[in-house]
């Protein structure tokens, strides 16, 4: 099994991952709303703002502090663009 590093320590399973994308769009508000209300969101990011929302096959949606572009460097095993990588804390 492959974990990916999603920033704080915090690491979820790679093949359980089916897409990560920005939380910026209402369709995804939406898909996170009611995620915390059915209480299937997960909020991995120790209060920082939310960059990146993880969407996993068991219906749970993960919340991180990390851009998608520095997970999916993480997750294919290269370096972020220049500017893009960020820290853990």
């Amino acid at each position: 099994m492959q974990l990916l590093n999603i920033g704080f320590g915090s690491m979820v399973s790679a093949e359980r991952l089916l897409a990560v994308v920005s939380p910026d769009s209402a369709p995804i508000k939406r898909i996170v709303q009611e995620g915390k209300e059915r209480g299937t969101a997960i909020d991995a990011t120790y209060g920082r703002k939310t960059k990146a929302v993880l969407i996993m096959d068991s219906d749970h949606i993960v919340l991180s502090a990390l851009t998608p572009e520095v997970l999916a460097a993480r997750l294919t095993g290269e370096e972020p663009a220049a500017g893009k990588e960020e820290r853990d804390g």
